[in-house]
């Protein structure tokens, strides 16, 4: 008699009593089965958890999701013309995965102990930690976005398109801005131009920080809002129409390099390690100065004074720096102005994000944008 191991003993005994529950066909359909089922658990998982997640976002993350989308289709349909198509499309889904599970963070720990915090208006450091990271993440947003595109520069098109805007300047001004500001350049007015430049990049910061110190939540992300759609719409565009700026396209066309002090230092810092050739068109720097500006005219008027010679001057040093043709400027104006203009009727009838909004010694509530 052939010894019988446990394992088989087992399996004769069901199908004694249930015929065909040990063959092999049987238990290849339980694999089948159970593999199915578990799919079936994760799909219907990842649906709650997208579903739960959705009800917490505001007007800007769906605006950041529908560009991440835009641009990922996109990518699929041009991914002939790049090097690395699925790269980029992981980071799209890693970046829209952090910005559910951040949203989703926020929302539990504000659920997770809403009787204290109503009671002695008082938030944990958990609460005030993710609420922060939440408040404060569109700044990293709107930077992954801009670096991205210098690998999505030539998605659609292979060509340069400046040639089309040097010709628009020498028809709208009769001559070469960049190469006409040279002139009157010196280490002082360079130095003046530069720091005008580098103003750009607190107005956001400046205007936010304001606004969030003041507990104004729907200020806050009505200004995060104009901007996100400014940087969107401007950022399609620079994909479906490259310029890579007068630094590069009319390089030798000046006498040198402009000279000056620590802030001219600082730019030339800025541009070696994070300039991205292309994009320049409409400047991401007037867009996002636009939306911020008309952000502060509607929340913060007295920062509005405040910003506006020094935003005018910025947009001046875009062209005395070689950065921007007139035409980027102006195509920044426009798609800053559209960015508020979309953006206010996103916000329209909203009050805020999903999420408890503390207010020390107050009741807090539960406000929904």
């Amino acid at each position: 008699m052939n010894p019988v191991s446990g394992d088989e003993y087992r399996r004769n005994g069901l199908a004694a009593a249930w015929p065909g529950i040990g063959s092999p066909e049987h238990r290849a359909d339980l694999t089948f089965s159970t593999a199915e089922s578990g799919r079936q658990k994760t799909i219907a998982t990842g649906l709650r958890e997208s579903a739960a997640a959705a009800e917490v976002y505001g007007p800007f993350e769906w605006v950041a999701l529908g560009y991440l989308l835009i641009s990922s289709a996109l990518i699929v349909v041009f991914a002939k013309n790049l090097p690395h198509p699925l790269r980029l499309l992981t980071v799209h889904g890693l970046v829209a995965i952090v910005i559910l599970a951040l949203c989703r963070a926020e929302a539990n720990v504000w659920a997770a102990n809403p009787e204290r915090t109503a009671t002695s208006g008082c938030p944990t450091l958990a609460q005030r930690f993710w609420h922060f990271s939440r408040h404060w993440y569109p700044h990293l947003f709107f930077l992954f976005c801009f670096e991205e595109l210098g690998a999505l520069v030539h998605l659609v098109s292979p060509r340069w398109q400046d040639a089309k805007l040097i010709a628009f300047d020498h028809w709208l001004t009769g001559v070469h801005p960049a190469i006409w500001l040279e002139q009157f350049a010196t280490p002082g007015r360079n130095e003046f131009m530069q720091f005008a430049y580098l103003t750009y990049f607190v107005y956001l910061l400046v205007l936010g920080g304001i606004l969030y110190y003041r507990k104004d939540w729907h200020g806050y992300w009505s200004v995060m809002t104009y901007s996100a759609v400014a940087y969107a719409i401007g950022y399609v565009i620079a994909i479906f129409f490259p310029v890579e700026s007068p630094w590069f396209a009319m390089a030798g066309s000046w006498h040198g390099p402009l000279h000056g002090g620590p802030f001219t230092a600082a730019i030339n810092l800025i541009e070696h390690y994070g300039r991205v050739r292309g994009a320049a068109f409409p400047s991401e720097h007037v867009a996002g100065s636009f939306a911020a500006l008309w952000g502060a005219w509607r929340h913060r008027r007295w920062l509005f004074c405040v910003m506006l010679p020094l935003v005018l001057f910025m947009c001046v040093s875009t062209v005395w720096g070689r950065y921007h043709y007139v035409a980027d400027i102006l195509g920044g104006m426009i798609t800053g102005t559209l960015g508020f203009v979309i953006g206010k009727w996103l916000m329209k009838g909203r009050e805020g994000p999903y999420s408890r909004q503390f207010r020390p010694n107050k009741e807090v509530s539960f406000i929904r944008q």
